[in-house]
């Protein structure tokens, strides 16, 4: 980019064929990273929902216009030091050089600043911007008070062309303290209206059938679910798992592309079903299907059945299926030590003198129960990495964990166990686990 208008437009099209309905953004975006030698300004910070857009054009930005710079998540750098870090080391990997033989060690802001200098100097990046990227950056309200506001004036206190830019979900006021910082510059990425979603979403259209004819079908499925949901994510989810059941017809001979009504009358009944798994992304394109044929032809499939296959597809680790395990023992809130030889008979109340644990429903835990927990039982063959924070965020994001506020502590994170008895049999069986042998209420 030399600052001209015909090489912005010309970016400005280039990165609007792979990303529509973005060329605001985008333009936006270009016009405050200038040129790569010019001062930009110290921080942007984007927000919007999921499924918005804001990684992938900062991303294509940055790779189309090849600028120096450097993405972190604050998910998987759930620490200061381990952000630090990150940023250091990715910027050798990002800009064509290797990692150095001693990966760079960072504990404190201060030495960040200095190490960073150094970095650049290293890389010979002192007359370009560099640009580093946080995403979830709504996490560094969790870490050290004196992060954000120092990522913020990195600019100025490293003493060099640098521009931090901030990724998250949640807009800017809820980031504000009593500490006093430099405000970003901010870029708002709103949510995509019907005629942009269905714009993106016939880009997909499969091959065999005009885009005229699955652009129909788009609107029939926007129709029904954009009321209930407006993530790009899930609708293109949605619109691919029941494309099969709109062209069932015109596979059978019954219909053509241009009956529509007949095509809307098969379809209006599927469609309702379909509105019973929207974001339960557990369930996967194959066994909705199977549950559809099997419920037509008078065999529904059991409840059980259906969650523990889909619990299988779900690429969670080892790790993940016996932190569900872990999650079913927590919740009971009566932990039995198999192994234990200090275990108290006269402490265990009578099985008929006591309510069955399981029949009373989900009950909140905190984390670190569920860490000890976890731990009693895989009995240390599984290293406290960051790995297994992550599988915890996992089982959240697909329902079988939910997390909730805690009561009596401050900042305690609390969850409760989403499934059945029935089902956590099942997948503790995969693993070779008995979760029955660590209940009371089998004793």
């Amino acid at each position: 980019m030399d600052g001209s208008e015909p090489p912005i437009a010309d970016t400005v099209s280039s990165i609007s064929e792979s990303i529509p309905c973005r060329e605001s953004q985008i333009k936006l975006l270009l016009s405050l990273f200038g040129e790569k030698r010019c001062m930009t300004v110290p921080a942007i910070f984007a927000y919007g929902h999921t499924a918005t857009g804001k990684s992938a054009v900062i991303n294509s930005i940055l790779k189309t216009c090849k600028l120096p710079h450097v993405l972190v998540n604050c998910v998987e750098c759930y620490s200061s030091r381990f952000l630090y870090e990150a940023v250091l080391n990715g910027l050798y990997t990002n800009n064509g050089r290797q990692k150095p033989e001693t990966p760079v060690k960072c504990e404190n802001m201060n030495d960040f600043v200095r190490l960073f200098r150094h970095t650049c100097m290293d890389l010979h990046l002192q007359n370009e911007t560099v640009y580093i990227v946080i995403d979830k950056a709504e996490r560094l309200r969790e870490m050290d008070a004196n992060i954000l506001p120092a990522f913020l004036g990195l600019q100025e206190l490293a003493d060099g062309n640098v521009c931090v830019i901030l990724l998250s979900e949640i807009v800017w006021e809820k980031f504000r303290c009593g500490t006093g910082f430099q405000e970003p510059f901010i870029v708002q990425f709103p949510d995509y209206n019907k005629d942009e979603l269905l714009r993106i979403l016939v880009r997909s259209a499969p091959e065999g059938y005009s885009a005229e004819f699955y652009q129909m079908y788009l609107s029939l499925v926007l129709s029904v679910f954009h009321i209930v949901c407006r993530n790009l994510s899930e609708l293109q989810h949605l619109a691919a798992i029941n494309f099969r059941k709109y062209i069932e017809p015109i596979k059978n001979g019954e219909a053509t592309e241009s009956d529509s009504r007949k095509l809307w009358k098969n379809f209006e009944p599927h469609l309702k079903k379909a509105l019973q798994t929207v974001y339960l992304r557990e369930v996967s394109s194959t066994q909705w299907e199977r549950m559809l044929e099997e419920s037509d032809a008078g065999k529904m499939m059991t409840q059980q059945e259906l969650s523990y296959d889909s619990y299988i597809e779900l690429d969670i680790g080892f790790s993940g299926v016996q932190k569900k395990v872990t999650a079913w023992v927590v919740k009971c809130r009566t932990f039995y030590t198999v192994h234990s030889d200090k275990h108290k008979k006269s402490k265990v109340i009578k099985k008929q003198e006591r309510t069955n644990n399981h029949m009373l429903g989900p009950k909140p835990f905190p984390l670190d129960r569920l860490m000890a927990v976890f731990y009693a039982i895989v009995e240390g063959k599984v290293a406290p990495t960051a790995n297994i924070f992550m599988q915890i965020t996992s089982l959240v994001s697909v329902h079988l964990l939910s997390q909730v506020a805690g009561d009596d502590q401050i900042d305690v994170l609390k969850y409760k166990c989403l499934v059945s008895l029935d089902f956590i049999k099942s997948v503790a069986r995969t693993v070779n686990f008995d979760v029955v042998r660590y209940l009371y209420d089998f004793v």
